[in-house]
């Protein structure tokens, strides 16, 4: 198991690029930096790079946005059912991004969320191996908080599913199934 990196100080954070002329500044990514992205893991060791990914996906046309949500997707929930320690933290931006208009790739924002909430790796893994959930990083920790914060903002499924757009209503039902909403 992976440890946390400390290696970097908390006063470096990702640059952020900027955001187009004419769109509203109070998007809720504005909050990246308040997650110690260099702090906590995600598939390749250090998150830092989530803030850029999400950013492009926000942000960037819609080849770069479905190439940072892939890139995304390996880092927080590789094979789309195993979850990272970094999943949790990134899980409440990408509801803010599935509710953006300008985002390209809102279906398959909407999938992931789906994924992680369907996530059950690691949990079963400890119950054949018990011994799992003695270890300093408990990866059962992380997918149950990373399942709590999609649970979390079910209450905005409504807005999703009303969505004139026939593939978002879609991924949106099936994360609602999910979800058990």
């Amino acid at each position: 198991m992976r440890s946390a990196s400390t290696e970097h100080p908390s006063s470096e954070r990702p640059q952020r690029p900027d955001v187009p002329t004419g769109v509203a500044r109070n998007t809720p990514l504005m909050t990246l930096d308040r997650v110690p992205w260099s702090d906590i893991q995600d598939s390749t060791g250090s998150a830092t790079a989530i803030p850029l990914l999400l950013n492009g996906i926000a942000w960037g046309d819609a080849d770069t946005a479905r190439s940072a949500l892939g890139d995304l997707r390996k880092r927080i929930c590789q094979f789309g059912f195993v979850v990272e320690q970094a999943t949790a933290a990134t899980v409440p931006f990408l509801w803010e991004l599935a509710k953006l208009p300008q985002v390209t790739c809102r279906p398959q924002i909407i999938q992931l969320l789906k994924n992680i909430a369907d996530a059950r790796q690691w949990e079963s893994i400890a119950a054949a191996y018990p011994k799992l959930l003695n270890r300093r990083e408990n990866p059962v920790v992380w997918e149950r908080a990373a399942r709590q914060a999609v649970r979390a903002r079910r209450g905005e499924l409504g807005r999703l599913l009303a969505d004139q757009d026939t593939e978002i209503a879609r991924a949106t039902t099936e994360l609602a199934r999910s979800l058990g909403a």
